[in-house]
């Protein structure tokens, strides 16, 4: 019964949290975005104590089940240990915990987190390893295949599917992603969940807290006929058959060493249970299964409403990224120190994105982080769908009228691209578009009310959306660019 439970509520997370990412259209999202929230570094980086006390006590009752049925980087490595056959599928055995690894890695995590490293964080996250999986490799097959099916639809004169553009956001996040894929992918077809329990920080510190499990695994030594067929069947590594010993600081609560158990010697329990008494009954698990069950389903509780706004991309080609001295972080995350101290690096936001804004940084102090450029589309003031879904509250805003207020940059005219002064052709396309009004033509030649008109900036009313970058008809380098601030305010 344990095993059916757990293998029920980590098929529907798996495949639900994998739909949040590939969902292009941003409706999936008002459904399914408390799959990310909790998610459990995310959870503590936004302040959010009732998912993070749930998780804490589920742990102190039930062990690791967070692990097993929650983590979508885990569960992906269940995925791909069921791609062996039954006979080809590799034996385990038992083999002792690295801690001066595993306490290495949480302890890199955790001064990482707390000086604001956000590579640190984005690279050891394993909800953030997930996300550029899922993100830079798994979503734009599924944007291609979903484009094939709006060809032929469109062929048959129906309109039940429509093309997106797929572009290539990061080779940088690509690579890291594949590599990140074939790795775990690599360990898991050859030791099992070795990550999760020898190098994953997340779950080394769930495994600190699971040694004082309530209900754990429980081995009767008289029942027990030291077949070995328990420690063969755990992913984990963590059984001891021959000193009858089962490591709960790496137990994934997985059930399959129950499953597997002929003599009954397996019991998931309180460690007094067994003693209370010597009945040769079989103990009756499905209490503790439900309440287990319960547990589970309990943190799923916390989702917010969210509003939707899908928007089109706006294309243009052949267009340089100008060379921001100060980078460009989305509305809602008040400043780039503050993003930096949240933001893991999932990259939900940018598989999110409508406009084709974000994309993953490149710079070694903000690697992963999703950082925003004007090539593809810029950022509508009335869109707040990366602060609907992002599950660490790095990108936060109350309402659609707070974005249009929030100021997250300026743009700076660079006066030598400018068409008017260049090829002697009025433009006035950034004044046209400006959403906030804060660019005016005025004359060039200020005795001249007649002379050819350029763009005056009012750097008070500019919100750095970037529709002026990204409508601005120069090419190759644009005439006009938005500079990032440091620190964002409302206007």
């Amino acid at each position: 019964m344990l095993k059916i439970i757990r293998r029920t509520i980590a098929i529907v997370m798996l495949i639900g949290i994998v739909a949040l990412f590939l969902d292009f259209t941003g409706t999936l999202r008002h459904y399914l975005s408390w799959m990310a929230e909790v998610q459990l570094l995310p959870a503590i980086l936004a302040h959010q104590m009732v998912i993070v006390v749930a998780l804490t006590i589920i742990t102190l009752l039930f062990g690791r089940i967070y692990c097993s049925t929650i983590c979508p980087l885990g569960l992906t490595q269940d995925a791909v240990s069921h791609l062996q056959s039954g006979r080809r599928r590799r034996r385990h055995k038992y083999h002792k915990a690295i801690n001066w690894l595993r306490y290495g890695v949480l302890i890199i995590l955790v001064v990482g987190a707390t000086l604001g490293i956000g590579t640190v964080v984005a690279l050891l996250d394993p909800y953030g390893a997930f996300g550029r999986i899922a993100t830079m490799l798994l979503q734009p097959l599924w944007m291609l295949g979903n484009n094939v099916l709006a060809s032929i639809a469109e062929s048959n004169d129906s309109y039940a599917f429509y093309s997106v553009e797929v572009w290539h956001r990061s080779i940088a996040a690509t690579g890291l992603a594949a590599a990140t894929l074939l790795i775990i992918g690599a360990l898991t077809l050859w030791k099992g969940r070795v990550y999760c329990t020898q190098f994953c920080p997340v779950g080394t510190l769930l495994g600190l807290l699971s040694r004082a499990a309530w209900f754990r695994l429980n081995i009767d030594t008289d029942k027990c006929n030291g077949c070995g067929a328990c420690a063969k069947s755990c992913k984990a590594s963590c059984i001891d058959p021959k000193a009858h010993t089962i490591d709960m600081s790496r137990c994934l609560v997985c059930g399959n060493c129950i499953d597997r158990c002929r003599t009954k010697a397996l019991v998931y329990s309180h460690p007094k249970a067994k003693k209370e008494t010597k009945s040769e009954a079989t103990p009756d698990n499905s209490r503790r299964s439900f309440l287990l069950a319960s547990a589970m389903v309990a943190t799923t509780a916390a989702a917010q409403d969210k509003k939707e706004m899908v928007q089109r991309l706006t294309t243009l080609v052949d267009r340089v990224p100008p060379q921001r001295l100060t980078p460009l972080v989305p509305a809602g995350s008040k400043s780039l120190r503050d993003f930096a101290h949240r933001c893991v690096g999932c990259q939900l936001c940018v598989s999110q994105c409508p406009n084709g804004v974000l994309r993953p940084s490149i710079d070694l102090e903000t690697f992963m982080q999703p950082v925003m450029s004007f090539e593809n589309g810029y950022c509508r003031p009335e869109c707040t769908r990366c602060s609907d879904v992002c599950p660490a509250d790095a990108i936060k805003l109350a309402d659609h009228a707070e974005k249009a207020a929030w100021q997250i940059g300026h743009a700076v005219w660079v006066k030598h691209n400018c068409i008017p002064l260049v090829d002697g052709q009025s433009c006035g396309n950034c004044a046209r578009h400006c959403p906030t009004g804060a660019i005016e033509m005025v004359p060039s030649d200020p005795n001249d009310k007649h002379s050819i008109k350029i763009p005056v900036i009012n750097e008070s009313r500019c919100i750095g959306c970037g529709a002026c970058e990204h409508l601005c008809p120069a090419k190759p380098n644009t005439a006009i660019m938005v500079e990032g601030h440091e620190v964002h305010r409302m206007i």
